[in-house]
């Protein structure tokens, strides 16, 4: 089930049924936050893409959080399961799976991973 932090700018999802949740509360947040609504779509896009990687390859769900720094919109997506491979190319249009994190970078103006304490860190940039 998902969780509001008490200061808003975070939520944990651990259900499918979640994120749907997700794509409101990162939707909610960037309209706050003065990001324009041309770039929203592509905020969800890539936040969509991580958090249901979350769900399909580890335990345990999530946690988001969203904030604006030095006019970027910044969204930590930390979750139990390995670092990411970034860098990778586009699958080929056959390809069944492996397009979720391409696509996170192609539409990100930044992306960074690193471990944490709670399992990995993909933190995702996009100009305001």
């Amino acid at each position: 089930m998902s969780e509001t932090d008490g200061d808003g700018d975070g939520m944990s999802y651990s259900v499918p049924d979640d994120l749907r949740a997700v794509r409101v509360f990162v939707t909610e947040r960037a309209l706050a936050l003065g990001m324009p609504e041309n770039r929203i779509d592509l905020l969800t896009l890539a936040v969509s893409e991580l958090t249901t990687n979350t769900l399909q390859h580890t335990s345990g769900g999530g946690h988001i959080r969203i904030w604006a720094e030095n006019g970027r919109l910044v969204c930590d997506v930390v979750d139990r399961g390995a670092e990411r491979p970034f860098g990778r190319a586009m699958p080929a249009a056959e390809a069944v799976r492996g397009r979720g994190l391409a696509i996170v970078e192609r539409v990100c103006d930044e992306v960074y991973t690193t471990a944490v304490p709670e399992g990995t860190l993909v933190r995702i940039c996009l100009d305001l």
